[in-house]
């Protein structure tokens, strides 16, 4: 619960909005003398709690009992005990790294901050890094800029992170950037939830925030990266396997 826990922190305004518009709509039904339009603003009403429920459940679903910050259904693409060099990209949340080091004490991993990113001054955040503190080695970087070397990484990792470049060109200027410092037939991971039917379904308009395939496919392509897997890794996220042929 962790991480849901976070969810409602980041999102309580909107909720605290959703179950006060329910509430009016509901009162409002009873002031009504047409059964009609009355049952129409219950129905309504009971609806947006339903979206509400349904969204929460969704994001324990997603950030508490998936594989999502595991990685495990990576290891059919990659072996973790030979990679060397490996960039941790976050926008400003961080559940992985120090988890990534414990497990992987021989990577050389680099974490990376996304600059400017619309969780900076959100005033969950500081709770957020209390619950996963930041790990004591990370840097902030423009995604357009990666301070990197030539070739020099085996793996990025980007766990709910790049939908967080807003700007189009941006991701692609990431994604040119990323295929600079990545070493021959390196890969890069990115897990992200799609604005797709079943996140509209449960997330309503904040499926708007997520991108959809057709996007993700735009970004990549310029770069000349290749995309060898899209898969499902639970019904509201996807793991993209993004190599340097």
């Amino acid at each position: 619960m962790k991480i849901t826990k976070l969810v409602i922190l980041f999102n309580y305004k909107k909720i605290l909005l959703g179950i006060g518009v329910s509430l009016f709509l509901f009162i409002l039904s009873f002031q009504l003398d047409s059964a009609v339009f009355a049952v129409f603003l219950r129905v309504w009403g009971v609806l947006i709690i339903l979206n509400i429920i349904a969204s929460l459940l969704a994001s324990y679903i997603l950030y508490d009992t998936s594989d999502l910050y595991e990685l495990n259904d990576s290891k059919e693409d990659i072996d973790w005990s030979k990679i060397e060099n490996a960039v941790l990209i976050h926008a400003s949340f961080d559940p992985l790294s120090l988890r990534l080091e414990e497990k992987y004490p021989h990577l050389d991993l680099t974490v990376c901050d996304i600059y400017g990113n619309r969780h900076e001054h959100e005033s969950g955040i500081e709770v957020s890094k209390k619950m996963f503190p930041p790990n004591p080695k990370e840097i902030k970087i423009s995604p357009d800029k990666l301070p990197f070397d030539d070739h020099s990484q085996d793996v990025i990792l980007a766990v709910t992170a790049l939908h967080e470049i807003l700007d189009h060109e941006k991701r692609v200027l990431f994604f040119k950037e990323a295929k600079r410092i990545l070493k021959k037939g390196g890969i890069i991971i990115i897990s992200e939830q799609f604005r797709d039917t079943t996140n509209f379904i449960f997330f309503n308009i904040g499926a708007f925030h997520f991108l959809s395939w057709k996007q993700w496919k735009s970004s990549i392509a310029p770069s000349g990266l290749k995309i060898i897997r899209n898969k499902k890794i639970t019904p509201f996220a996807n793991m993209l396997i993004v190599r340097k042929d």
